[in-house]
């Protein structure tokens, strides 16, 4: 009996904190411009993404979507002008038919994978501007049919360097792809990249095309095959947020993004 209390106090709890949440977005005014983030918190862990947009823009508002359940995201995903896809763990593999090699990953949120297919989901019905960052970038094209290398070291020839463990002082070089929004929007075909990922993309999604890549041929960006009339769709597997904000990999990854976001606050307008 202690225990469906215990149950019952936290779902209350939770419902609370949403409530408030909705509220405060309600009471918000029209012009405020609010970007959803997957996973947001512990801020030791996550604080340089919304470091990274502040340094574009300090009046934006960001909602950590990782405290919501499932439903509720989606809702708050509504009032929202666009998603940040943040890095993280390993995606589970069984959700790119590989689930026997699991125990070749590292640890697993299953959780957030959930959230984040959701999340993508909606935020493509509703045509939000999509920015993937490392796992943000793996997890966008799994959610589109593709798949991942397990591990790079183990499974990929190469003597690139895409991780150090415990730092993210792991620099690279990436050369983009001549007539993507990326080198349009960076004005440059080459470029040094901070970088901290053991797994990339290994089958790339139908829908999407590659937009730069590491030396050794590692996909390290991507974006829609055909833009059509959609919304942004962005993925870079470097770290843009932890990298000097003055690198053209950093700022116009942030600068294009905010972009196409102000541009679905104005299509709303």
């Amino acid at each position: 009996m202690k225990k469906i209390h215990v149950v019952l106090f936290v779902f209350l709890i939770s419902l609370a904190a949403v409530s408030v949440c909705v509220f405060s977005l309600l009471e918000k005014d029209d012009e405020t411009l609010i970007i959803a983030i997957s996973k947001a918190t512990p801020a030791d862990a996550y604080s340089t993404y919304t470091d990274w947009i502040h340094s574009e823009d300090p009046t934006v508002e960001t909602l950590d979507m990782y405290q919501f359940s499932i439903d509720s995201a989606l809702h708050l995903l509504k009032e929202c002008s666009g998603l940040l896809l943040t890095g993280g763990p390993d995606i589970y593999p069984g959700n790119y038919g590989m689930a026997s090699e699991a125990d070749r990953c590292g640890e697993f949120d299953i959780k957030r994978d959930s959230l984040e297919f959701a999340l993508i989901a909606r935020a493509l019905e509703l045509d939000l501007p999509i920015l993937g960052i490392c796992r943000g970038q793996e997890i966008l094209n799994v959610a589109l049919g593709g798949t991942l290398l397990i591990d790079i070291p183990s499974d990929y020839d190469t003597m690139v360097q895409h991780r150090i463990p415990n730092t993210y002082e792991c620099f690279h070089n990436v050369m983009l792809e001549d007539g993507t929004k990326l080198a349009w929007s960076a004005n440059t075909l080459f470029g040094t990249v901070k970088s901290r990922h053991h797994q990339a993309i290994n089958i790339l999604a139908d829908k999407l095309q590659v937009t730069a890549r590491a030396s050794d041929g590692i996909i390290e960006a991507v974006e829609w095959k055909e833009i059509g009339e959609r919304s942004l769709l962005m993925g870079v597997q470097w770290h843009p947020e932890q990298m000097d904000w003055s690198n053209p990999l950093s700022k116009s990854v942030l600068e294009y993004f905010m972009f196409e976001v102000k541009s679905v606050m104005e299509d709303i307008d």
